[in-house]
């Protein structure tokens, strides 16, 4: 099969789980004989330009009449049976759907809710918010600057959602739709796509680690993800104050907005378990996640799916997850992990405390979570889905020609 790959990646300095997912696909798929090309642009380009930069991408995210057209060169010189498409926030817009015509089978992944948010995660002012989706309009994203808190940074979106909605983009020039979970697709149906074209294919890890021994892992709790608001990440050193002495060490890995903030939390409270670690490289994530006890995701919005998921997963590490977005259709509460209430200090604690105090139980949640991994997060899994998602892209396309 000859594969087109399609991405527009984002900043360097911002580690994006869907730079790490595209580039697991293209592997994937070269690694089983597929003929693979890419076409893919950088927002490190416009970075550099500065203000000019800016205004470049807010232009381009709506339509892009030069992306479409390097799309329509590259689709006729490599002549792909599928065209699938990871992100075309903001340098490349969906025009490049309109460009591709019926000249190969269309698909886009969703690692996110951006065709109907402007913010691309349905949140606002520290809660979920659905206005958007709910109303199929995306003017109370105008409304409340709902990208970055900035109503006129949020006008290149807000128009790009409301264009591709007149245009039927989704309704007519897609012809498979991939979404994480069952709980995104059910969303994403609701909010305008055709629901006999999107799919479900989770993220997935690639390669088969050998779990660490249960009882050679460290007496510790990890954190893997952005410091920032909505992936309740506050909450979560909240709930470490509170366990006070008794609690095990949380190393905490990643950067954000509230890395200060949270350094300061710890700092003004001396007996805090608490390790910040910052940003560090894949090999040591992966290293820290496989001897740890428990992987905490206290997150306040509806998320995609994480990597990190994958990897505790893959590396037979429980987790525990608030009951919001497609966690709880995930992690199977006392299965692979546990699930709290999110938002709720106390309600984390006792659960953590519950949890911590029986490590038999524990362990068989480690156990749990390798099991799901090699039934559903692993490379052939995978592979075998993408594939029969690819196969009825192109069947899709046929019945178009065909009419």
């Amino acid at each position: 099969m000859r594969i087109l790959l399609v991405h527009n990646y984002y900043g360097s300095l911002a580690p994006s789980g869907e730079n790490r997912v595209f580039e697991a696909e293209r592997a994937l798929l070269q690694q089983r004989g597929h003929e693979v090309s890419e076409y893919v642009r950088h927002n490190d380009t416009i970075r550099a330009k500065g203000i000019r930069g800016l205004v470049q991408g807010a232009f381009a995210t709506p339509w892009n009449p030069w992306a479409a057209a390097h799309m329509r060169h590259a689709v006729e010189a490599f002549r792909p049976e599928v065209v699938h498409v990871h992100n075309t926030f903001p340098l490349l817009s969906p025009a490049i759907f309109f460009a591709i015509g019926n000249k190969a089978a269309k698909v886009l992944t969703l690692h996110n809710y951006r065709l109907f948010c402007a913010a691309a995660i349905p949140m606002r002012n520290g809660h979920v918010c659905t206005e958007c989706l709910d109303r199929h309009s995306a003017w109370p994203a105008l409304r409340y600057g709902c990208y970055r808190g900035n109503r006129l940074a949020s006008i290149p979106l807000a128009l790009s959602i409301e264009l591709h909605r007149k245009l039927g983009t989704w309704m007519h020039r897609v012809d498979a739709f991939i979404t994480l979970t069952d709980f995104q697709r059910d969303k994403m149906i609701a909010a305008g796509l055709p629901a006999n074209r999107v799919y479900v294919k989770p993220n997935f890890f690639s390669g088969y680690p050998v779990p660490v021994e249960w009882q050679e892992r460290g007496n510790y709790a990890v954190y893997a993800g952005r410091l920032s608001a909505e992936k309740g990440v506050e909450m979560l050193i909240q709930a470490w104050l509170s366990w006070g002495s008794q609690a095990p060490e949380l190393r905490v890995l990643g950067n954000g907005p509230l890395r200060n903030v949270l350094e300061k939390m710890v700092m003004d409270s001396p007996t805090a378990k608490v390790r910040f670690m910052g940003q560090v490289s894949r090999q040591v994530a992966h290293q820290q996640i496989a001897n740890a006890k428990l992987m905490v995701m206290p997150s306040l919005c509806f998320e995609g799916f994480p990597m990190a998921i994958c990897e505790a997963f893959a590396f037979g590490t429980p987790l525990a997850v608030s009951n919001i977005g497609p966690f709880p259709s995930v992690v199977r509460h006392g299965v692979s992990g546990i699930i709290f209430s999110p938002g709720d200090v106390h309600a984390l604690v006792r659960a953590m405390q519950t949890i911590w105090n029986s490590p038999t139980a524990l362990e068989d949640l480690s156990a749990g979570a390798r099991v799901a991994f090699e039934h559903h997060y692993n490379e052939v899994a995978n592979y075998q889905m993408l594939t029969e998602i690819y196969s009825k892209a192109m069947a899709a396309k046929r019945e178009v020609v065909k009419h």
